[in-house]
Parts: C-alpha cells; sequence; structure tokens
C-alpha cells in the first residue's frame, strides 16, 4: 500500500489502474441521468464499476432538502454527514468518474472543492474509458457500510453563485457568464427538457456547450481549450458558469479551471431557477 498524490486535475484510466490499491485513495462514482432517459445511477454503479469506487449520490442524498430545485448544494452539516459516511477523510485523494465519460462527475468535483476538498481529480473519459481499455469493473447487491471518515466540509461560497450574483454579473464588464446548454436550448429555438421553463438565455451570457469540450470522449488537450476560452474570459476577473440544472456547467468549470483561469464560480439553481415565470431576465435569438 502507498500514499498517494494526485498528478494534475485529470488523470487517465492507465494512471488510476496503476494506483488502485493506494491507502488513501478514494473514487467517486457520481454517475447521473437525465429523468427522461430512464436510467438510474446507482442500480448501474450496482451492477458495474471500477472496484473500489462508491457511489456519490448528489441527486437524492448529497443535496439540500425542502427545495423544489434539483440537486441543490447542501449545507456544511449535511455534506460532512454523507461524506463520512462514504468514507472520505481529510488526507482523502479523490478520483471521481461517471458511466457517460464526464458528464456529471465535474458535478460532484466541483461539491467537493467547494466543500474544502482539495486532492480531487477527475477520470478522463470516466467509465466508458475504463471500458474501453480492458481494465476490470465489479458489482455488489447493496451499498455496502464504510469506515466512518473524518472528512468535515467547510464551504467556500466563493465557488456558489446565487441569482442575485448572477444579475451583477451580466451587467459588469469585468464578469463572464458561461453557459454550458446545447445552441438550440440556449437560444431558445428548442424548449427545456423541464417543463414550466422559459426558452432562451441570460442577456449578456455567452453560449459554451459543454459538448465542445471533449474529442472522441476525452477532454481536449489545454492548449485547445484555452484557445476556446482565451477570448471569453481572459481579460475578465470573474467566471460564472450555468446550464440546465447546475451539473453540465460543472463541465465548463472544470475546463475552465484545467486550463489554469481562478476566479470560477457555478450558478448552482441555473435554469430551473432562472427559467421559472418570473423577472429575472429573459432573451431569445
Amino acid at each position: 500500500m502507498t500514499t498517494l498524490q494526485l498528478p494534475d486535475s485529470l488523470v487517465g484510466v492507465d494512471w488510476l489502474k496503476q494506483h488502485l490499491d493506494s491507502e488513501n485513495l478514494v473514487i467517486f462514482d457520481a454517475s447521473w441521468h437525465m429523468p427522461a432517459t430512464g436510467r438510474d445511477g446507482l442500480v448501474e454503479w450496482q451492477q458495474a464499476h471500477i472496484p473500489g469506487a462508491r457511489f456519490f449520490d448528489f441527486d437524492r442524498k448529497i443535496c439540500a432538502p425542502d427545495t423544489e430545485l434539483p440537486h441543490m448544494m447542501p449545507d456544511e452539516a449535511i455534506f460532512t454527514r454523507e461524506l463520512q459516511a462514504l468514507g472520505l477523510n481529510q488526507d482523502s485523494v479523490v478520483v471521481v468518474y461517471d458511466s457517460m465519460g464526464m458528464f456529471s462527475s465535474p458535478r460532484a468535483w466541483w461539491m467537493l472543492r467547494a466543500m474544502g476538498c482539495e486532492n480531487v481529480a477527475l477520470l478522463d473519459g470516466g467509465l466508458v474509458a475504463w471500458y474501453e481499455a480492458g481494465y476490470p469493473v465489479e458489482s455488489v447487491s447493496s451499498v455496502p457500510e464504510y469506515r466512518t471518515g473524518d472528512f468535515v466540509a467547510t464551504k467556500k461560497r466563493e465557488l456558489i453563485a446565487d441569482a442575485a450574483t448572477v444579475l451583477a454579473a451580466l451587467d459588469d464588464d469585468s464578469s463572464c457568464v458561461l453557459d454550458a446548454r446545447p445552441a438550440p436550448r440556449f437560444s431558445g429555438e428548442t424548449e427545456e427538457p423541464r417543463p414550466g421553463l422559459r426558452r432562451g438565455h441570460m442577456p449578456g451570457a455567452v453560449n459554451l456547450p459543454f459538448a465542445d469540450m471533449f474529442e472522441h470522449g476525452l477532454l481536449k488537450s489545454k492548449s485547445e481549450l484555452r484557445v476556446i476560452m482565451a477570448p471569453l474570459i481572459a481579460d475578465r476577473q470573474q467566471t460564472i458558469c450555468t446550464c440546465g440544472s447546475g451539473v453540465t456547467a460543472c463541465v465548463i468549470a472544470f475546463a475552465v479551471h484545467h486550463c489554469g483561469y481562478q476566479n470560477l464560480a457555478i450558478y448552482d439553481g441555473s435554469w430551473c431557477e432562472w427559467g421559472l415565470p418570473g423577472e429575472l431576465p429573459v432573451v431569445t435569438d
């Protein structure tokens, strides 16, 4: 058993396979799917996951109660309780993946960082790349109990934006609001997948579809990502990322972070909150 250190905020499947036995490694499967797909990340995790991976359920357990907005960030007490139950320690090194490649895992990466866990990386290509490499998976009949960890959450509020913060940023030339939704949803050409939400986007927001961050299922290189990011955020003091429900916003946020940019936040409510009927401004193309 060896004590592990992360080489970068993004690791490959070969690196992870090589270090599976490291004593301070914690692997989280943060798979989540849009409700219309009928897929259940927990069920799929039970059927097949990277050996030792634990299920990070940000949609039903590690989330704020008593709100109609989906998978909102919980408070420090809930986050501490749930992550200790998953065996997370203060000195843990965390690798997060999902079954789609890199769709929902950045949400868990951001949540962990926003709650004070700095030693966390994403698995490039996720479970898809793991399968393609021919590496083994395991299954379980039920969720096991893990040895209780000693991690204690400390919320970094500057990483979490609310509607008022976004509204102010839209009129601030030193801020940039990036919207990760596909272009037809951003422009208002198509309906939102969740009923009751208005079409369109925030006035002044910039569309950066999360799918544009990838090539052949893997995250584009840092140099390629910088070419995309530089015209948008190089001279900005703050970047706020948004999307439909705060999941794919974390994909582009990770890409921004991976390029070395700082002062980055996620609008947690995203379009599920902003798009509700009300006074928050919405425009279409």
